[in-house]
């Protein structure tokens, strides 16, 4: 009796990060757009961190994507290169206090606008991972899973990701027994554990349901 093959699917690979979005929108805006992306909207500590970056077109960096694809190595040695072959990059931070008192997805709104208010040049255009059209001060267009399709939005996804970790490694050294720098403030079993053992700490955010239940039980 013959065997019967069942034939093989052909793989379906990740197209390549490109500039499309990018010309898109600066054909529409007339002028320089930016990528923008943020860290940070998950944890239970910790600030949210946005990053917004033009590329320059004729020296793009090898190696941008999604941060999360990337190993740790790899993310920090494609910061500084990030930062030099960019035409402008900026950085902005909505702490703690922020988040628990506007909420997340405002907080990350005024991260993202403190990052385009940083950068040395201000682009026209904005294109964000994500589909929430953030408000800033510059025309915005949305792109779903936009950390693996563009190539300005991989950019500014590592520059926050980078920025992020560095910090949690600082606040670490300040908040000790929590082990920020290894969880960066994720709900990890290990940050758990110190939770139960040692209370939330200054930089905890009490709006967030698990450190919330905390404190009402304290």
């Amino acid at each position: 009796m013959d065997t019967l093959v069942k034939p093989r699917r052909p793989r379906t690979e990740k197209p390549a990060l490109t500039m499309d979005l990018e010309n898109h929108l600066a054909s529409v805006c007339k002028g320089l757009v930016c990528g923008v992306d943020e860290a940070g909207r998950g944890p239970w500590a910790g600030p949210v961190t946005a990053a917004a970056v033009i590329l320059n077109p004729d020296d793009i960096p090898e190696g941008l994507n999604d941060s999360k694809a990337l190993t740790e190595k790899r993310r920090e040695a494609l910061m500084p290169v990030i930062k030099e072959k960019a035409l402008a990059w900026g950085i902005g931070h909505a702490s703690v206090e922020e988040i628990d008192e506007l909420n997340i997805l405002k907080a990350t709104q005024l991260a993202m606008q403190r990052a385009v208010a940083a950068m040395a040049i201000a682009p026209v255009g904005a294109l964000i991972d994500g589909n929430y059209k953030f408000d800033l001060p510059c025309k915005v267009d949305t792109a779903v899973g936009g950390d693996g399709l563009s190539l300005s939005i991989a950019a500014a996804s590592i520059l926050a990701k980078t920025t992020r970790d560095h910090l949690m490694v600082e606040l670490d050294g300040q908040f000790p027994g929590y082990g920020l720098a290894s969880h960066k403030g994720y709900g990890s079993a290990k940050h758990r554990e110190a939770l139960a053992r040692l209370g939330p700490c200054d930089i905890h955010r009490r709006s967030y349901a698990p450190i919330r239940a905390l404190l009402e039980a304290a």
